[in-house]
């Protein structure tokens, strides 16, 4: 009966006492959920009174062999398949750990066909010896090496190799690479990988309402990724006030079953962020921390408050920080740099981004990439010095995220009708406007205005400006999105509060998105009529 299955994957491993089986089999459970068959397990399910003793597993597997030539296994196997599958095929990762004899191989590919890939690991009898004398399992073990290969099953064992898909000298690789040289066995290492990467971005000076729009589209996915620094705040609609995210993404309420990772170019306070952990209240198993990602001390507050007031900064020590581990590289940085592997209370949290997003798509599962303030805002491409420290735009954010570009699906460019700044000399802005004339032109109370327009961060008032067509073309040429969204269209006409569909908002307002779309060459495919992500007319055909 073949079992064959695309979806289905069956690693057998073989190799002698001591060639790393166990710890890949358990590198394979970690990293992609493999369920792990030990054939120690097996045995015992078919004798029971077997002592839980290297010499009397070896007896009572060899006995087991002589009586169908292996096929135990795989008969086994089987049933541990069925158990835990319910649809009519196949499916899933289970790991062999491990065959002993070549029937048993065999078997299970007559089973399971190509679903089966059947690595074999070995090492010097040297070096295999000095393992097994520091072994800990809950099996009663010989006292020397030598006893072992008395087993003539365990003699034999090394002539699996001729048998496998791959063999692998564990001597002579580390066992992380000995998992990465498993995996592409797999097929997990795809040459034309999909994409499942979503990311969103500001096309102006940040304040875009990325969060409206993350918290519309955020259940979408299962892992939701930020980077950057506490230097900008996103808010979602929440009753009965608004949540403000600093350094977690944006969806953490809205797709509560996704998973939450801060990416090795993040900037990190942590008083802020446990602070963040705690309102939220999220355990050690949704959020994850990238070791690598930097840390903000109180030095690098205060330094930023000291020479950046000129460019309206609002100093939260990223830009500081960021130096640091810049300049810190000889050691000798003040204060000295702290990573996040390095901050006793995030340690619950840290784990190596690059595994959970390798995860991630190895389930086919979708990732939102969420950037933070503007792309006018870049250290690079940005009106410098009234700039941010980092590269704002898609490129600087899969790049602090550890994300490659053909892993991207997406890119949605948020924009607003009337783009801001920060208040005070913050830099270029093209033809800036006053409330009393905003107010005026869209029918929303001054008061409203000046509230709504308060930074997230400093509580400063904004700057306001009229739309840029040149920076909207600038930012598309940047950023190559896919996709735009445009926020605050209530700004053109307080009646497009009442607008939940494309055709409701007035024709002033129709004929500046036509616009968008012609100068951006892409489509405007979600549009937020007013603070709420109930408030999206979502024209998305993906």
């Amino acid at each position: 009966m073949n079992f064959l299955n695309d979806s289905l994957r069956i690693v057998v491993l073989s190799g002698p006492i001591g060639s790393g089986k166990s710890a890949l089999a358990q590198r394979l459970s970690e990293r992609y959920n493999a369920r792990i068959i030990k054939t120690r397990d097996l045995i015992r399910a078919y004798s029971p009174q077997v002592k839980e003793e290297r010499a009397a597993l070896q007896r009572a597997g060899e006995r087991l062999d002589r009586a169908d030539g292996g096929a135990w296994v795989k008969n086994a196997l089987v049933r541990f398949i069925e158990q835990h599958d319910t649809g009519s095929t196949a499916t899933g990762f289970f790991v062999l750990d491990s065959a002993r004899i070549p029937g048993q191989v065999r078997a299970v590919r007559e089973a399971y066909g190509t679903a089966v890939h059947h690595i074999h690991l070995d090492a010097s009898d040297g070096v295999l010896a000095e393992r097994y004398s520091n072994r800990t399992t809950r099996t009663k073990e010989f006292e020397k090496y030598e006893d072992v290969r008395r087993s003539k099953t365990e003699r034999d064992v090394r002539k699996l190799a001729n048998l496998a898909d791959t063999v692998v000298a564990t001597d002579r690789c580390t066992p992380d690479a000995v998992l990465v040289r498993a995996i592409a066995l797999l097929g997990l290492y795809p040459r034309h990988p999909t994409p499942l990467v979503d990311v969103l971005v500001g096309g102006q000076y940040g304040s875009e309402g990325k969060g409206n729009i993350v918290g519309h589209i955020a259940h979408e996915y299962s892992l939701l990724v930020r980077v950057g620094g506490p230097n900008a705040g996103h808010k979602v609609y929440a009753e009965p006030e608004p949540e403000a995210y600093f350094h977690l993404p944006s969806g953490t309420e809205r797709a509560p079953k996704a998973q939450l990772l801060l990416g090795a170019g993040a900037v990190i306070f942590p008083p802020k962020l446990l602070q963040e952990i705690a309102t939220h209240q999220l355990d050690a198993e949704r959020l994850s921390i990238d070791p690598q990602a930097m840390i903000i001390e109180d030095a690098d507050i205060v330094h930023e408050r000291n020479i950046l007031e000129s460019i309206s900064s609002t100093a939260q020590g990223v830009g500081a920080a960021a130096a640091r581990k810049i300049m810190g590289r000889g050691g000798k940085a003040n204060p000295k740099v702290r990573l996040a592997s390095e901050v006793p209370e995030l340690k619950p949290f840290i784990r190596d981004g690059q595994a959970i997003l390798e995860r991630t798509f190895a389930r086919g599962e979708r990732v939102l990439l969420e950037g933070t303030q503007g792309t006018s805002l870049s250290l690079h491409h940005g009106f410098y010095p009234w700039v941010t420290s980092r590269d704002t735009g898609v490129a600087g954010c899969l790049a602090d995220a550890g994300i490659a570009t053909t892993r991207v699906r997406r890119v949605v460019m948020v924009c607003r009708t009337y783009p801001i700044r920060v208040g005070g000399p913050s830099g270029h802005m093209q033809l800036e406007i006053s409330y009393e004339e905003l107010a005026e032109r869209s029918g929303i109370d001054i008061t409203e205005l000046k509230k709504t327009e308060t930074t997230t961060t400093t509580k400063k008032q904004r700057r306001l400006g009229e739309f840029d067509w040149e920076q909207l073309h600038r930012s598309t040429m940047l950023n190559g999105p896919t996709d735009i969204a445009l926020t605050f269209v209530d700004y053109l006409n307080k009646n497009n509060r009442d607008a939940y569909r494309f055709d409701q908002l007035t024709l002033e307002t129709v004929r500046f998105i036509e616009e968008v779309e012609r100068v951006s060459g892409v489509p405007v495919s979600l549009i937020s009529t007013n603070f709420s992500w109930r408030n999206v007319i979502d024209r998305r055909s993906w």
